[in-house]
This record gives structure tokens, C-alpha cells and sequence, in this order.
């Protein structure tokens, strides 16, 4: 008979070793017998440690199975349950509920936060409510100014965009900890506040708060979104000073800053500093190479990644798609999609989104839209790829809709989805849903957003309501050059040139540099104005006290400037001597001021060189043609326009738009399509009638000269915008502002047309054309005739 040798109980010490290095479940169920068998199941500490490795394995049913049959858990057990169902948040809150209700114990700082952090950017609709009651549970139990359970709630609010009452947390703590500082950092990087996170970040050191390499990444980030190359070195000197520059992570955000900035081989050479790349570091340099259209060298990378053996991850191929130089890389765009189908990574949403992005750019927007709509997953990210995607392409109705829709699935803004519709209001000049979009930001918090602003100002601009963009501007406590800009603009397409000058001006004072933008913007300001002097004084500045080299949108604005005040050879000397060779801008402006100032010998020469350099656009043909009417000469007019029928040359219809109560209503010209057509009809035969006794006289010059001038009048009568006018005047209140905007330029006649309403109806109609902005009061346009 053989004797087996009885096996001494383990004890505790042993079996949380055992349960330490246990990494399947399989194992933990084996180990969890053998604590059985040893009389251990009453052991809070084991059955603690066995009901934390049960979490980690994802075995939730398992541990709370487990919980549910302990004798008397303890505080530190809630909570271990409690921060293990974090990806179960209802399920934590049930624990939480459990605790309060069934239990004496008191929850402590650790509770707080791990429920806390448990509802941090869920997704449900209810998350913020009880995100916000269990911010009034902690502070009810002195936990408000608690420094573990402030970062909780400092994320919390950040994931919910809610950055005022990130802030108002902070604020409340008296000695923030460098996890504090990094958490709302990071929360405003991710909410695009990448300024507001600089201007933290310098508090930051002003106050002389610890800061560590997660701190300088942080930080490296928004520095890098900002394409900052200055201050990105600033950071990059800190992070040497306190030892930490060749951390992977301080390196890995090194390389994105220098890629973002465009120095490409600086971020190969802080790549090349790392002694083994990890796969952070080798996506952020894919990520690099790709964004600086270096796209041979990104897929060697990417090859080179995998034979090292390394598994790729989803944002390996977010940046290994061309998002940032899309043009001419349909195919690769095609193949890289067809190796994420293949491989599974299609269902991954940033991957998704990213295609979605290049896409949009590339305006195969029916590939982008079925790619959104065959998302399972649809992020805040993806709903803002489609909605700027069809805002980019013009296509603004849909942006608009898909917004709607967006909002109907209480789906909640972030900065740049409102960015995004903000662009599209602008565009379709929507001002009462731009209104309603700004009723949103107030209500989201999101005013001091300076992207956001900006945004809002750009739109009122656009919609024509410049002293509601002012108001906004001048309560502004921050601006950069870009909101200047917007401005700038602004007040050139309403034509306040002095304005502009003045800001401008100011800009310059206040030491913010002006990009080629701005100068851009003021010099159409002062085209726009017939500021000549003030023009040609910027323009020269650019050069040489900021020494910008011109593009050809510059020399355009010059030429404009020039023709625009009847300096036509003056603006055709500036042409023949462009160190660059002029194109259809400056062709094309010269030939806009023969118009205006009826020259027919220069208008002859800017449209040979036209009908070169772009044959195919048929309003360089239809303005010579109404040259040549203007001067009388019907037979040049009647040979050019049988060209255009020759060439099979379309001529782009003219449409109006006008919002009525939040509903936008488009015309054509002859327009009988709308539902109240015989209403506006009468209401246009009204007008004529006071307007003829007023002195009107149809501007006919540029009408066909082979029909009879009744007929002639005729054609003229019935242009988009005297319809959508007409209509304007039926549907708004006594003495309320219309406001249209037409896609092409307004004619002659129409301008006089509106001239006239505006003086007999005493109302102000605000016009924005293709060139710019027109408010008609008292029979004068703010424009001064000169357009």
C-alpha cells in the first residue's frame, strides 16, 4: 500500500502570489478552488485580491457573484468593485447605491473618484446629470476640494466639453498636484483648446507647480496643433533642463511638433535618437512623413514596421491614410481602405473616420457618405468628418441636415462640429439657424472657445449682420491673427475699408504678425473701398517690412485696386511686370474694371490672354459680350455670344436665396415654381408701378440687342433677386430687413431695382453677391455704386 504525503495549507502569502501571476481565468478559477480547499474564502484580503483579478480578466458576472457572497466586505472592497466596473458605469452606480444604503460606511475620496471617473464621457444622455449629482455627493461629504477626487471630476467635466466647470473644480483646490495640472491640460487639448492649454501650462510655471514628462507631452501636443515651432522649443529646452527629453513619450510628441511644423528631418533625427522605437513612435513618425507628403517614405515606414514583427495598431493606419496631401492619392487612398476591409481595421472608427476625411477632400463624397453610413460605430469624430466634408464641398444643405439628424439622436457637439456648421450658415448665409447655432454654443458653454468665436464672427459676417460679429469680437478677451482676420475680411465684403484700416492698424500695434491672409483681406478691403493709396502702401509693406513674397491672389487684389479707380493702364503696367506670370485672377480683374469704366480695347487684350489661359469658363465671354453692348456694338456682342453657343458653353444660372422664418427659399430668374409665384408676381407689378412714378428706368444695356426694348425690360424684370425680394416683402413685417444673397454678381438693373425698393417700402435690404456685401437704405447702396 502506498502512503501519499498529505500536502501542508497554504497560507495567505502564498496565494496571493499565485494569484498575482495568474493571467487567464482559467488559472484564477483553478487557484480560487484551491483557496476554497485551504479555508480561505473567508479572507478579505485574499478574496479581495481574487475579486480585483477577476475585474481585470473582465470576468464581471464572476466578481460579483464573489462580492455578492462575502461576509461583511469592507470600504477598501466597494471600491476595488467600484473602480473594476468603471467600464459599467450603472454597474459601479449600483455598487455605489449599495454602499450608501446597506452599509455604514462612509464613502472616501477613492469612492468618489472611481464612480466619478466610471461616467467620465459615457456615452448615455444621462452620464452628466449623474456625473453632476455625484459632484454634489462629494462636496456634501468634503470631498469638493479633495485633490484625488477633483482630477475625476476635472476630466469628467473636460470629456463632457463642459470646460467652465472644469475650471470652477480646479479653482476650488487650493494646492493642485501635478496629476491636477495634467488632467486639465490634457482635458483642454482635447477639446481643441489648444491656447487655453498654453496659457494653463504657464500658470503652470509662473506658480512654480512640479511638472513631469506627461506634463511636457501634454503640452508638446497642443504646441504641435498649433503649428508653434517657437514655443514648441521653448517646451523642448524645459524638458532637457529637467531630464526628461529622451523619455520615449516627450521624444515621440518631439517628432509630431517637428512634422507638424514641417521640419521633417528634424523629426527623422529625434526619431532616430530612439534606441527601439515603440509603436507610438513609429506612428507618430508614419503619421509625420504622411502629413508633409512624404508618402513613398511613409509606407517603407510602414512596411519596415511590419517585418520588425510589431502588430500594427489603428492609428498606425490613421496615419498612414493621406489625409493631409489627398490630392492625387485616390488609389493609394482605395488600397489602404481595401487592406483595412481585409484586416478588420474598417470597423474601427478613427480609421473609418479618417477615410471618410480623405475622401471628402478628394469630393468623392458618395464613397465618404456610404463609408459613414456602414460605420456600426459612429464617433462625434466621424459625424464631424461628414458634416465638414459636404460643408467644404459646397454641398451645405446636407452639412446642415446631417447636423439636424445629429441633434435628433441627442448626440452632443464638440468645438469642431459646431466650427463646421457654423462654415456652412456662413455659406448658405442661414442666418436664423446660425442664431440658433449660437443659442447652442451659449447653452454648451463653448463662448470662450476662440475657435469657436471666430467661427460665430466669420458667420454673422457672412450672413450680413456686421454689428452682431463687432459685438462678439470687441467681447473677445483673447484674439489671434486668425480671428483679426475674419474681421478684416468681414469689413472688406461690406465694404467698410476705413474699418478695416483701423484694425489693421491695430493688429500691428498690438505686436500680433500679420499672415498672408490678413494681407490678403485688407487689400481687398481696400479695393472694395477705392482706397488706392492705403493699398498700394500695405502692399509694399508686405514686401518689405514683413517680407512676404506675393501670390497671385496678392497682385489680383493690386490690379483690382488699380482698375476698380480707373487706373486701367496703370493696372496693365503692373501686370507686365509681375515677377511671376499672371493668370486668371489678374486677367480676370482687369477685365471686371473694363466693365465697370465701358473700355473695350483693354477689355479685348485681358480676354485673349482669358480665353487661353481657362477656355472654358463662359463668364469671361458673357462679360466682353456685355462690353461690347455697353459701348454699342451689337455685332462684336452677337459673334461672341454665338461662340459661346458653339463651344457648347453653359452659362451658370443665376439663383437668389432668401431665409423666411428659419425656412430657406431659392428663385431663378423667371422663376414660376414657388407655391405663392402669382402672389410674388402681383407684388413685383406693385413695385414697377411706384417705381416708374419714382423715376425708374430698366437698365437694359447688357440685354439681348435683337428683341424689342419692352421685351428687353421683360428679361430684366424678372432676375432671381427681384423675386426673392418681392417674396421678402409679402412674408416679413412693416419695416423688418430683407436680406438675400445671390451666386453670381448683381446686374446693373437689379442694383438700381433694390436702390428703389428700399426708398418706396422704407425698408433696408441687405444683398450679398458673389463679389461682396450691398445695404440699400433710402434708395443708396453702402457700396456707393462702385462694385
Amino acid at each position: 500500500m502506498v502512503c501519499r504525503a498529505i500536502a501542508p495549507p497554504r497560507d495567505r502569502n502564498f496565494f496571493l502570489s499565485l494569484i498575482k501571476q495568474t493571467i487567464t481565468l482559467s488559472h484564477l478559477n483553478q487557484t480560487h478552488a484551491q483557496i476554497i480547499h485551504n479555508n480561505l474564502i473567508n479572507d478579505q484580503i485574499t478574496i479581495t485580491k481574487l475579486i480585483q483579478k477577476l475585474l481585470d480578466l473582465k470576468a464581471t458576472a464572476q466578481a460579483k457573484l464573489l462580492f455578492a457572497n462575502t461576509n461583511s466586505p469592507d470600504l477598501f472592497l466597494y471600491n476595488v468593485l467600484i473602480k473594476g466596473l468603471g467600464s459599467s458605469p450603472f454597474d459601479s452606480l449600483c455598487v455605489y447605491r449599495s454602499l450608501l444604503r446597506k452599509t455604514e460606511f462612509k464613502p472616501d475620496n477613492f469612492t468618489f473618484s472611481f464612480i466619478i471617473a466610471a461616467f467620465s464621457g459615457f456615452p448615455a444622455s444621462s452620464s452628466e446629470k449623474v456625473g453632476r449629482l455625484l459632484h454634489g455627493h462629494a462636496v456634501v461629504s468634503g470631498f469638493g476640494s479633495d485633490v484625488f477626487v477633483g482630477s475625476a471630476l476635472v476630466d469628467m467635466y473636460m470629456s463632457f466639453s463642459r470646460i467652465r466647470h472644469a475650471y470652477k473644480v480646479f479653482d476650488g483646490i487650493a494646492e493642485p498636484d501635478t496629476v491636477l495640472w495634467n488632467t486639465i491640460l490634457s482635458g483642454l487639448v482635447k477639446n481643441c483648446c489648444f491656447d487655453e492649454s498654453l496659457q494653463v501650462f504657464r500658470d503652470m510655471v509662473v506658480r512654480m507647480a512640479r511638472f513631469d514628462s506627461t506634463t511636457l507631452a501634454v503640452v508638446l501636443s497642443a504646441v504641435a496643433e498649433l503649428q508653434d515651432m517657437r514655443a514648441g522649443m521653448m517646451v523642448q529646452a524645459l524638458a532637457m533642463k529637467i531630464g526628461c527629453h529622451f523619455h520615449v513619450h516627450v521624444l515621440t510628441c518631439l517628432v509630431s511638433l517637428y512634422s507638424k511644423c514641417g521640419d521633417i528631418l528634424t523629426a527623422r533625427s529625434l526619431f532616430g535618437l530612439m534606441w527601439k522605437p515603440d509603436l507610438i513612435a513609429y506612428n507618430a513618425m508614419i503619421s509625420g512623413l504622411s502629413c508633409n507628403n512624404e508618402t513613398d517614405l511613409s509606407l517603407q515606414l510602414f512596411q519596415e514596421l511590419l517585418l520588425s514583427g510589431h502588430k500594427v495598431s489603428s492609428s498606425t493606419i490613421v496615419g498612414l491614410i493621406p489625409v493631409f496631401h489627398p490630392f492625387g492619392h485616390l488609389n493609394l487612398t482605395q488600397l489602404i481602405h481595401g487592406f483595412c476591409v481585409k484586416s478588420g481595421f474598417v470597423s474601427n472608427s478613427s480609421v473609418s473616420t479618417a477615410l471618410t476625411t480623405v475622401y471628402s477632400r478628394l469630393n468623392e463624397l458618395e464613397l465618404a457618405r456610404k463609408l459613414f453610413d456602414e460605420s456600426v460605430d459612429k464617433t462625434l469624430a466621424s459625424w464631424n468628418a461628414m458634416i465638414s466634408g459636404y460643408a467644404q464641398n459646397g454641398q451645405t444643405e446636407m452639412a446642415i441636415s446631417l447636423f439636424q439628424e445629429m441633434q435628433k439622436l441627442d448626440i452632443r457637439p464638440n468645438p469642431v462640429t459646431i466650427t463646421s456648421i457654423l462654415s456652412a450658415c456662413a455659406q448658405l448665409g442661414a442666418l436664423g439657424l446660425g442664431k440658433w447655432v449660437h443659442d447652442l454654443i451659449k447653452k454648451e458653454s463653448f463662448e470662450s472657445n476662440i475657435y469657436i468665436s471666430t467661427a460665430l464672427i466669420d458667420m454673422y459676417m457672412k450672413c450680413g449682420s456686421i454689428d452682431e460679429a463687432r459685438s462678439l469680437f470687441d467681447m473677445m478677451r483673447e484674439k489671434n491673427v486668425v480671428t483679426l482676420n475674419a474681421m478684416i475680411s468681414g469689413y472688406g465684403l461690406h465694404g467698410h475699408g476705413k474699418e478695416a484700416l483701423i484694425l489693421y492698424n491695430e493688429m500691428l500695434i498690438s505686436g500680433i504678425p500679420p499672415t498672408g491672409v490678413t494681407f490678403l483681406s485688407i487689400l481687398y478691403a481696400c479695393s472694395h473701398a477705392g482706397l488706392v493709396e492705403e493699398g498700394e502702401r500695405i502692399f509694399n509693406s508686405m514686401v518689405y517690412d514683413h517680407g512676404f513674397e506675393p501670390i497671385s491672389e496678392h497682385y489680383a487684389c493690386m490690379v483690382d485696386i488699380l482698375g476698380r479707380a480707373g487706373k486701367l493702364e496703370k493696372a496693365l503696367e503692373y501686370i507686365s511686370k509681375m515677377p511671376i506670370k499672371p493668370g486668371p485672377a489678374e486677367w480676370g480683374a482687369l477685365l471686371g474694371a473694363c466693365m465697370i469704366h465701358k473700355n473695350a480695347n483693354l477689355a479685348r487684350l485681358a480676354s485673349k490672354q482669358l480665353f487661353e489661359l481657362d477656355p472654358e469658363n463662359v463668364g469671361y465671354h458673357v462679360l466682353l459680350s456685355n462690353i461690347y453692348s455697353t459701348n454699342n456694338n451689337y455685332s462684336q456682342a452677337a459673334l461672341l455670344r454665338q461662340l459661346v453657343k458653339k463651344k457648347n458653353l453653359t452659362k451658370t444660372p443665376g439663383c437668389t436665396l432668401i431665409e423666411v422664418k428659419g425656412h430657406p427659399h431659392v428663385f431663378t430668374s423667371s422663376d414660376q415654381s414657388h407655391p405663392q409665384s402669382e402672389a410674388i408676381y402681383m407684388m413685383l407689378e406693385k413695385l414697377m408701378g411706384k417705381m416708374k412714378d419714382a423715376g425708374y428706368l430698366a437698365e437694359t444695356v447688357t440685354a439681348l440687342h435683337d428683341v424689342e426694348e419692352e421685351e428687353k425690360e421683360l428679361m430684366v424684370k424678372v432676375h432671381s433677386e427681384k423675386l426673392a425680394i418681392a417674396f421678402g416683402l409679402i412674408m416679413s413685417e412693416e419695416g423688418e430687413e430683407i436680406r438675400i444673397i445671390k451666386n453670381l454678381r448683381v446686374c446693373l438693373d437689379c442694383h438700381n431695382f433694390t436702390k428703389f425698393v428700399s426708398r418706396i417700402t422704407e425698408r433696408v435690404i441687405i444683398v450679398r453677391d458673389a463679389n461682396r456685401f450691398h445695404r440699400f437704405e433710402n434708395g443708396a447702396c453702402s457700396c456707393g455704386d462702385y462694385w
